[in-house]
């Protein structure tokens, strides 16, 4: 054999990413170590690849390199380990014929030693096929525990957005754990969606912009914002729903906290008018998210016309909406042109809409009866305040009586029980006593601002505000036989009803409303005193307690919404018996 200063090798260090080979030295190690073991070789080329060596023709480097060799323009190969050469038949087969064959003169590793004569030989087979054994072992062994996490309801690969990975639990029982930072967040995407109003790339904006999100931090990857394929991905995964994927592609219950129920993911999917993976829209067209068909209940889309004017050869274009037909393909409707559909928005809200005076005989008779019912507020806020002291006096007292011995542990544990289940409804009561007091006057104020200027709001708001907008007016919009559909709010009912022809009274006199004639003052006040819901036989609405208004928007262009994940069971407190006298006795 010729000696190591006459030979040309080239150096081949190779990193992979599959599991069983995380641990081997990395690229920049496996130069530094041959370097200082083989220091007098000549190496004509330092080869790096970052492939899995399990299955053959996938190495482009290490193919080119044996094509080179068979070329003559080196001698030999020099690596880490015969596992960095192979892991699979094919390619341990063809290293050891170039050897025999004298293709390849000399082999040197740093962690192994070979002997080019025929025992050498055989010991390089037999270092290659054991490394292909242990992959394959290795592979096996991995399947078989990714398959019993998954019948336990375990993700056992990279957690998603909105939980973390367990890198403390022993090996095999690692889980994956609820992220407390991003879970919150990434449910309030959710509830957005949910409203049907915003799209995902506008949620996607919310979520990096103004809300700094970023993903968690790992290793070599993480604190970058959420890319758009991601949030796509989150509204579209069943995992976010409380399910696993099987291997036979099955979906069952998993062990982790779901950010969603099955019916908001299924809700979801149908915001997004389609079953599988949802994409990017190009268009966001106003209406789309609302509308639904009146005929076959199916999916109302949208789409732009172009024409060419003859007058002037400009382009004009014309949004047309229509109904799918994905519910029923013997569905007739026809489309709709949006002008037309906006002219019929507006009119449904003129029905509601009322005039600021009357706004300001609201708001008037509203701190006036806020002032009048302060203190009776507080008398029965004390009260309240007095019956949690003194039950909580009587489970002090019960525990003294206790340490005495004066009753024992089967009496003291019934009556403690029974006096800390009496605390807590009384607490819980006080509380939506005090919670009432804060807010029943700000939202009676909100709601009278959001009827008053909503359809001003309307012509001047972008695209979000008005579906926000129109949410706050109604729900179920329905597009039949071209004309709107719409299921008002209840409390917006009574407006509908009687109110028109007070604002018709109003107007009549608003040009005199400032003569000092008894007659005009007298039919201007009883129009106040109608508006005031003083006629008994006005009907009694509840407003909503909670209205939660769109992001970014101000209270007078709210939308009365509320997540079905985010609503609770409250106590009503018992009402005084003073009701308020809210224009048409709107209940608070």
């Amino acid at each position: 054999m010729e000696s190591d200063k006459q030979l040309k090798y080239f150096l081949y260090a190779r990193k992979s990413t599959e599991s069983e080979e995380r641990q081997a030295l990395s690229i920049g190690s496996q130069k530094e170590r041959i370097s200082t073991i083989f220091p007098n070789i000549k190496i004509v080329q330092v080869l790096e690849e970052s492939k899995s060596a399990f299955k053959p023709y996938e190495r482009t480097i290490f193919h080119d390199m044996i094509e080179r060799l068979r070329k003559g323009e080196a001698d030999g190969i020099v690596a880490w380990h015969p596992d960095r050469l192979s892991r699979n038949e094919i390619d341990a087969a063809t290293i050891t014929y170039l050897v025999r064959t004298g293709v390849i003169k000399d082999l040197k590793f740093g962690s192994y030693n070979f002997d080019n004569s025929p025992e050498g030989i055989m010991m390089i087979q037999m270092a290659l096929s054991q490394s292909q054994y242990s992959s394959s072992k290795l592979s096996i062994d991995v399947k078989r525990g990714l398959s019993t996490k998954l019948k336990m309801g375990i993700r056992p690969n990279k957690a998603a957005q909105g939980w973390l990975n367990d890198y403390e639990s022993p090996t095999g029982m690692k889980t994956i754990r609820t992220d407390k930072k991003r879970f919150p967040i990434l449910r309030k995407c959710w509830d957005i969606m949910l409203t049907g109003i915003y799209t995902p790339p506008q949620i996607l904006k919310k979520l990096n912009d103004e809300w700094g999100y970023t993903t968690p931090k790992t290793l070599r990857l993480g604190g970058k914002p959420l890319s758009r394929s991601g949030i796509y991905k989150m509204f579209s995964n069943k995992f976010y729903a409380g399910l696993i994927k099987q291997p036979d592609d099955t979906w069952t219950m998993g062990a982790h906290e779901p950010m969603v129920t099955l019916e908001e993911y299924d809700r979801v999917q149908r915001i997004l008018g389609r079953k599988g993976n949802p994409r990017a829209k190009q268009y966001d067209f106003c209406y789309k998210p609302l509308l639904k068909c009146g005929e076959c209940q199916g999916t109302i889309t949208a789409e732009i016309k172009r024409k060419r004017l003859k007058s002037t050869g400009g382009i004009k274009e014309y949004t047309f909406y229509h109904c799918t037909h994905n519910k029923d393909k013997n569905c007739k409707q026809g489309s709709i042109e949006e002008k037309e559909l906006t002219r019929m928005m507006k009119s449904e809200m003129d029905k509601y809409t009322i005039l600021p005076k009357f706004r300001e005989w609201s708001l008037e008779m509203l701190n006036k009866y806020n002032d009048s019912e302060i203190n009776q507020r507080k008398k029965i806020h004390q009260m309240q305040v007095n019956a949690v002291l003194k039950v909580q006096s009587e489970i002090d007292n019960l525990t003294k009586m206790r340490y005495r011995e004066l009753i024992d542990d089967k009496e003291y544990l019934k009556e403690k029980k029974e006096l800390q289940s009496r605390l807590a409804k009384l607490k819980e009561e006080l509380g939506d006593t005090e919670k009432r007091a804060e807010n029943w006057l700000e939202l009676t104020e909100e709601t009278f601002s959001f009827i008053t200027y909503a359809a001003h709001h309307f012509n001047k708001g972008s695209f979000e505000q008005k579906r926000s907008i129109l949410n706050g007016f109604g729900s179920n919009f329905l597009i039949k036989d071209k004309k709107l559909e719409m299921v008002a709010h209840q409390w917006l009912i009574p407006i509908e009803n009687e109110y028109k022809e007070l604002e018709t009274q109003y107007l009549s006199l608003e040009p005199d409303k400032n003569a000092s004639t008894k007659g005009n003052s007298a039919k201007l006040e009883q129009v106040r005193l109608s508006w005031l819901g003083r006629r008994d036989s006005n009907p009694r609405v509840t407003v909503p307690e909670t209205v939660a208004l769109p992001l970014g928007h101000a209270p007078t262009v709210g939308s009365i919404y509320q997540s079905p994940a985010t609503k609770s069971k409250q106590s009503t407190p018992t009402q005084p018996q003073s009701q308020i006298r809210a224009p048409f006795q709107i209940q608070i």
